[in-house]
Parts: C-alpha cells; sequence; structure tokens
C-alpha cells in the first residue's frame, strides 16, 4: 500500500511551489501543479532514499548542533 504525505502547493507567479512538511528538504516547483505534484513525488522519494556515500567526493564530513 502506497504511504502518503502532506502535500501544500502555492502558486507563486507564473510557478507552483510544492513541499512537503513530512519530508525535510522535499521542495520543488512546477509550471503547472500537475508538473508541482510529480516534481513533489520525486523530490519526496529521493530525499527519502539512503544516501550513497561511496559516491560523494573525498571531504570531511563533520556533524554537529548549531545554536541560535
Amino acid at each position: 500500500m502506497p504511504k502518503s504525505y502532506q502535500a501544500t502547493f502555492l502558486k507563486r507567479s507564473k510557478w507552483w511551489v510544492a513541499w512537503s512538511d513530512d519530508v525535510p528538504g522535499a521542495l520543488t516547483q512546477g509550471r503547472t501543479l500537475a508538473e508541482a505534484r510529480s516534481n513533489l513525488r520525486d523530490a519526496i522519494r529521493l530525499m527519502l532514499a539512503p544516501a550513497e556515500l561511496e559516491k560523494l567526493p573525498k571531504t570531511r564530513l563533520i556533524h554537529g548542533r548549531i545554536r541560535l
């Protein structure tokens, strides 16, 4: 059974902006509502997919916290 996620669509000028509060980082746009919906599905899939760290260039990765 497919899982569903909250989606928000906002018309801005000639573009539809789309995001999901359920999936941080899933943010996209489209010229039509249908395109924005399709792009959001792709964005959610990409954000939920495990990162393929072995394909990233050799870098130094630091995890921590930042106070505001």
